[in-house]
């Protein structure tokens, strides 16, 4: 694993979700396209906060479930924006100061006191912290979709921007 080769990625999909949360708009904070899902505010506060869950990864090699305080809904776009902002900060700093050794650590997701996933941080980074931030993010679109909000380039045009 290429430490600086996952942090020229980071930097990329961060600048991404940036590009994606700053459509996010006020008035749909609360709206959700099915009773089972999360709302638009919900869903983009999750994203915001994905990038904590790399700086926790970076300081604990494990993670219990049963500590983690469940995500409340934002009361504004900002808050989301200015979330993400710090969120990305910090888990930059984490990833930019870990040494190889770092990466290698096996590290542990529990809930009730049970083994959720076990893997070296490198591979948690990679699959648990980005491509979950890039999962929820495409939700995002689809959610823009569907309220006319112009979608934004994620990785070419969309139908929106040609």
């Amino acid at each position: 694993m290429n430490p600086q080769a996952l942090l020229a990625e980071f930097d990329m999909e961060m600048d991404t979700t940036r590009r994606v949360l700053a459509r996010l708009p006020d008035e749909h904070l609360g709206w959700r396209p099915h009773e089972k899902s999360w709302t638009l505010g919900q869903l983009a506060k999750h994203v915001a906060n994905i990038p904590h869950w790399g700086t926790m990864t970076m300081a604990m090699d494990t993670l219990s479930l049963d500590d983690v305080p469940p995500e409340t809904a934002p009361e504004s776009a900002q808050e989301v924006r200015d979330f993400f902002e710090a969120n990305v900060s910090a888990c930059r700093a984490a990833l930019e100061a870990a040494s190889g050794d770092d990466w290698a650590t096996m590290w542990r997701m529990t809930m009730g006191g049970e083994e959720i996933m076990a893997m070296p941080r490198a591979v948690v980074v990679r699959s648990f912290i980005m491509n979950h931030l890039i999962h929820h993010r495409a939700q995002l679109g689809v959610y823009y979709r569907l309220l006319d909000i112009p979608v934004p380039q994620m990785y070419g045009p969309t139908a929106d921007e040609q």
